[in-house]
């Protein structure tokens, strides 16, 4: 033990600098245990501080601060081919060229402080920039104007003692936050997202006012983006961010913008990867992005662009999240803070630099007006004449401080010698063509000049906020916020997933999955759905679709599992045990822990269920109960109607049907659906509807009914109100859809340069239609759904006239209702200055019977918008009636 202790206390010595110890053949042996622990120390921090990390003071790494002081000292106003640029920044880099070009090209592509020439990659498809001599730089005038300012600069010797180098530079705009950084060093790591140009300047100036303020990213790549959870970028933030995906026509989604972090390879290589693997279903892809993204996902047929678009986002890389993590590099010392705080200290940084570059240009007026009033004095009084006679160069400078002292009683500071030297190099010419009225003119306008440094160093809060808003009125512009920030809905992956594939089912032994072909189809699924199970015991599973599960041995019942399904209701009658009652309930599946078995009966031995059914839309039917004969029993047959039975949780018991034997249990009367027609709101933040009462109720919806959507652009159609709906920016009406109610428009006829008013009614249903000419001037002003709007409109001033009363039109009284197609009645041959909605005149609209059934649109087998679609109900009339209860399921359904 004792040996032992010597051993570690001899290596411990050896580690700390010991004498080394020899091996057997008196070789030397070196301990590297002390080393490693003290150069990976030193590369950690070295990486830490000198590659992957920001400066708080400036914004940037090493190797940008360095490629921007090599731009400065070769610029000249003129490119300079990047190669160039890069040998002259490995004056101060210790690293290769292409790391160097490599982060001169990610600079330059941000568009902030380098202007650019020639091939410089696309951070929108993801090209690369071409080689580094075939392309050229130069400093922007935003970055001359913020980034350098070398009488503040602070400065440093090079790596190899050469040169100089700045410590930071002294940057006055918060170009960390605008840029953004990444980097990965050794045990951290930083991402720190861009932000708005614009937006940024706003906070400073909201900061120096003492204001609040709030700050969110702004991607280049533009796209949507919900902040929700951003966290002020710090650690355990999120930002979710989605490819912004419109419809181009019937069968074709148009993709313009793309998520950050990703470009237009990468998202096609995803959307096909989803494809295969058959998530979704598309029939080709045509990439035409130039200067903008655009990306056209042709549509097979029969495919739902809502769902399609809503699976985009589920499975591909049209929506990622981003993770940001805001660490920067304070005092040689990585901290850990958040946007917010990073732009107050970028603000105070900025004022205070501001303030010393104001005293710096206080004290250069000051030695200005300094030596001009010396100069003055000097000429005026031609004290440059009592030096002719002076023989030594001390009898020079001593005559002329001797001249100088009766007239220096106004100078701010003493006169010292290097004044009286600068005084003798005034040359001849000067001092005979010496004005004393400009002189004083100049005297004057650098005291004016010093008055106002002064009053700007006095208030200097609102010299910086000043010249914040000169940097946003001079850069600003084109600098708009790219990046939509809108609150993301929840997208389930089940309900957007293509069915690729089919399940089957073996009743009698008990198994289900995709690959028992040679067994009873169900229905077709996917690879991400959950399966529901019934047994003939009363036992209930939700598992994952696989190629083959043993669930138990008797099913009656398998479909696809929907989560949160109120609308989807049980009807069972059942045995409790060999001996017991038989019960009959109601009941709807809204939660579980997949692959536990539920028991729906209480559990005894030889329970048996004797009549099933599921129905998608709360069906109650009626059967018939058979007994057997036994004993004095009376009635041997009766019927139950299952709208009788409340609907309770899958757990209740049940109400008690009989306590002798059932024979059989009949359908007698296929039921209706016992739920009411369901209300539907729109949420405009996230732009869908809902069912959960988020937003603006818009009414109560049975299958047959439809939406109404009007956009500015002079555009009406009608859809099914289904929930994975996609609505457009630029919508303006939203209603539920009454047939018989006109829709009336003003609108300026571009041809003829009038305003048009019209009334027509939706004639075709789920078709997009244009009720304003095609002219690429026309536009609509305004849209009413009233069933009596009245519309008022005024008129300019004519000049030296009286103005000409307001005009306020009934729009039933001016124009019959037409087909849509009709370009309607002039409003007036005169000028208009303004049309407004007024109050719309009574109306009571004919009350329509009112049914009890719901009707539902299955999303599944039918395609929003087509115009042949069917509802449940109507398919049911053409099949002779809703399917029997049974084992299988009748395809799935999703309610609005």
């Amino acid at each position: 033990m004792e040996e032992q202790e010597d051993l570690n206390k001899e290596q411990q010595e050896d580690t700390q600098g010991g004498e080394t110890p020899n091996n057997e053949n008196g070789d030397a042996l070196t301990r590297v245990t002390g080393m490693y622990k003290d150069w990976f120390l030193d590369y950690a921090s070295y990486v830490i501080l000198e590659r992957a990390v920001p400066a708080i003071e400036d914004g940037f790494k090493p190797v940008q601060r360095r490629i921007m002081h090599a731009l400065k000292e070769l610029d000249d106003g003129r490119y300079n081919k990047v190669a160039n640029v890069v040998g002259h920044t490995m004056q101060y880099h210790p690293h290769g060229d292409a790391s160097i070009a490599d982060a001169m090209v990610q600079l330059g592509q941000k568009d902030l402080l380098i202007d650019t020439q020639g091939n410089w990659g696309n951070i929108l498809t993801g090209d690369s920039a071409a080689a580094s001599r075939y392309i050229e730089a130069r400093l922007s005038k935003f970055a001359l104007e913020v980034v350098f300012s070398p009488k503040i600069t602070e400065w440093q010797m090079s790596y190899d003692g050469r040169k100089k180098e700045p410590v930071n530079l002294p940057m006055k705009f918060p170009l960390l936050l605008a840029q953004g950084a990444e980097g990965i060093a050794v045990g951290l790591s930083t991402k720190i997202l861009p932000h708005n140009f614009n937006e940024l300047i706003d906070a400073s100036i909201k900061h120096l006012k003492g204001q609040r303020f709030t700050l969110f990213p702004d991607f280049p790549t533009a796209g949507i983006i919900d902040v929700s959870n951003y966290n002020d970028g710090l650690r355990g933030g999120k930002v979710r961010v989605r490819a912004k995906i419109s419809q181009y026509d019937k069968n074709t989604l148009v993709i313009n913008e793309i998520p950050y972090g990703t470009n237009t390879s990468s998202l096609i290589d995803s959307i096909l990867k989803a494809n295969d693997k058959g998530k979704i279903k598309i029939k080709k892809i045509e990439d035409n992005t130039a200067a903008a993204v655009e990306i056209l996902v042709h549509l097979p047929s029969g495919i739902s662009p809502d769902k399609t678009m809503d699976a985009l986002y589920a499975f591909t890389a049209c929506e990622s999240s981003i993770s940001p993590l805001g660490c920067i590099i304070e005092d040689n010392k990585p901290l850990f803070i958040g946007v917010t705080e990073m732009l107050r200290r970028s603000t105070d940084a900025t004022v205070n630099l501001l303030g010393r570059e104001l005293e710096i240009q206080l004290g250069e007026l000051e030695e200005q007006w300094h030596f001009a009033s010396l100069e003055r004095i000097f000429i005026e009084n031609r004290i440059y004449r009592d030096i002719e006679e002076e023989e030594t160069w001390e009898g020079v400078i001593q005559a002329i401080d001797k001249g100088l002292k009766p007239h220096t009683g106004h100078l701010r500071r003493a006169v010292t010698e290097e004044d009286i030297l600068r005084l003798t190099e005034i040359r001849i010419k000067r001092i005979s063509k010496f004005d004393l009225d400009k002189a004083q003119q100049q005297l004057e306008a650098l005291q004016e000049k010093i008055a106002e440094v002064k009053h700007h160093l006095a208030h200097l809060t609102e010299f910086a906020i000043d010249y914040f808003k000169k940097l946003k009125a001079t850069y600003g512009k084109g600098r708009e916020r790219k990046s939509e920030i809108r609150i993301f809905d929840d997208i389930e992956a089940t309900k957007v997933v293509i069915r690729n594939t089919k399940l089957y089912v073996n009743r009698d032994e008990g198994f289900v999955g995709t690959a028992l072909k040679r067994d009873e189809y169900v229905t077709d699924c996917s690879d991400i759905d959950d399966i529901i199970v019934f047994t003939a015991d009363g036992k209930m599973m939700v598992t994952k679709v696989d190629a083959k599960t043993f669930v138990g041995k008797g099913i009656i019942h398998v479909a696809i599992f929907k989560k949160k399904d109120k609308r989807t209701i049980y009807n069972m009658i059942y045995k409790d045990g060999k001996s017991g009652p038989t019960h009959i309930k109601r009941f709807s599946v809204t939660s579980i822990t997949r692959d536990r078995p539920y028991d729906l009966t209480p559990g005894k031995a030889g329970s048996k269920v004797l009549y099933f059914s599921a129905n998608p839309n709360g069906e109650a039917e009626v059967v018939t109960i058979n007994l057997r004969q036994a004993g004095s029993i009376k009635k041997l047959k009766w019927d139950i109607d299952f709208a009788d039975v409340l609907i309770k949780g899958r757990a209740s018991k049940g109400n008690i049907v009989t306590k002798y034997n059932v024979k059989r249990i009949e359908l007698k009367e296929k039921g209706v659906s016992t739920l009411k027609p369901r209300k539907i709101w729109f949420d405009d933040v996230v732009r869908r509807l809902n069912v959960d009462g988020r937003g603006e109720l818009l009414g109560e919806f049975s299958g047959d009914d439809l939406l109404l959507i009007i956009t500015q652009k002079g555009i009406v159609k009608t859809i099914s109100p289904v929930l994975t709906a996609h609505f457009d920016q630029d919508m303006i009406v939203l209603e539920k859809w009454v047939p018989e109610k006109p829709i009336s428009a003003v609108y300026w006829e571009g041809e003829k340069e009038r305003f048009y008013v019209k009334r027509f009614l939706v004639e075709n249903e789920n078709k997009e239609e244009l009720f304003i000419t095609e002219h690429p001037k026309s536009y609509l002003e305004l849209v009413s759904t009233d069933w009596r709007p009245v519309m008022e409109v005024t008129f300019p001033k004519p000049r030296g006239k009286d103005p000409k009363d307001p005009l306020e039109i009934p729009l039933e009284d001016f124009i019959a209702v037409k087909g849509i197609r009709a370009q309607g009645n002039q409003l007036t041959p005169e000028k208009v200055k303004q049309i407004n909605a007024l109050e719309p005149l009574p109306y009571e609209p004919p009350a329509k019977t009112p049914t009890n059934e719901m009707e539902v649109v299955d999303e599944e087998n039918v395609e929003a918008g087509d115009p042949d679609q069917k509802t449940r109900e109507n398919k049911e009339k053409d099949a002779g009636g809703p399917p029997e209860a049974s084992g299988k399921d009748d395809g799935q359904t999703t309610l609005f």
